[in-house]
């Protein structure tokens, strides 16, 4: 089996290679160079893999959520290069990659995953352990962290900048629940091969076409009237 994924969803811009057990990864912080690193970037690591992109047998990519620019720029560009190799889209939750990146860098078995949604809110997820992979409990959703849903148990790992954004909200709201915080990670195309690697197996690649980005709002944007009144 061999894929390609790349995530441009929040500020990091990330590209990696699944061939046949080894993996291949280019990441890097770069908040608004997204456009100019992410092709450069897949032919890196396929270069660095020995494949061309035409050997691959689905192009995998953040489908958010996150930045929207981003997410656009990330689907549009796993859609270009899956349709130019005729080859299908494999899209993977942003939140549930930084879940598996707990995993297997931290060993967490539980994650509350917390990306900063902007406008005094954040992209959430809960996710648990089953078979190496990471699963959503409940839904991904956009909410303020006051509100952010409190497991029934402790023992949670927490992942992602909403937890240093809204820092004392979630703090105080999960207090005795968690063991351990990571702040600095980002999604990272490298940890949504696990996860991608499953999909395939399952049969779920989809037409390039299909590959939609998920934003959590249901707007895109708000009138200033409306993020006044939010404040």
């Amino acid at each position: 089996m061999k894929l390609l994924a790349l995530d441009t969803s929040t500020e990091s811009c990330s590209a990696a290679v699944y061939a046949d057990g080894a993996v291949f990864s280019e990441f890097e912080l770069t908040p608004r160079a997204h456009t100019q690193l992410i092709l450069p970037m897949v032919e890196k690591v396929l270069s660095t893999a020995g494949l061309r992109l035409q050997e691959v047998d689905a192009v995998v990519v953040g489908r958010g959520p996150g930045a929207f620019t981003g997410i656009r720029i990330g689907v549009g560009v796993a859609q270009g290069l899956a349709m130019a190799a005729d080859k299908p889209v494999i899209p993977i939750s942003t939140l549930a990659a930084l879940a598996q990146q707990a995993y297997m860098q931290r060993g967490a078995t539980q994650v509350l995953a917390a990306l900063d949604a902007r406008m005094k809110e954040i992209y959430w997820g809960q996710y648990a352990l089953q078979d190496g992979l990471m699963q959503l409990q409940g839904e991904e959703q956009v909410c303020a962290p006051e509100n952010a849903p409190v497991p029934d148990v402790g023992n949670w790992f927490a992942v992602g900048h909403g937890w240093s954004a809204y820092a004392d909200a979630l703090q105080t709201r999960f207090a005795g629940k968690l063991d351990g915080v990571d702040v600095d990670s980002l999604p990272a195309a490298e940890f949504m091969l696990p996860l991608a690697i499953a999909e395939w197996q399952a049969g779920r690649a989809g037409a390039p076409e299909d590959a939609q980005p998920v934003y959590l709002r249901n707007k895109i944007a708000l009138t200033t009237q409306e993020r006044m009144a939010r404040q």
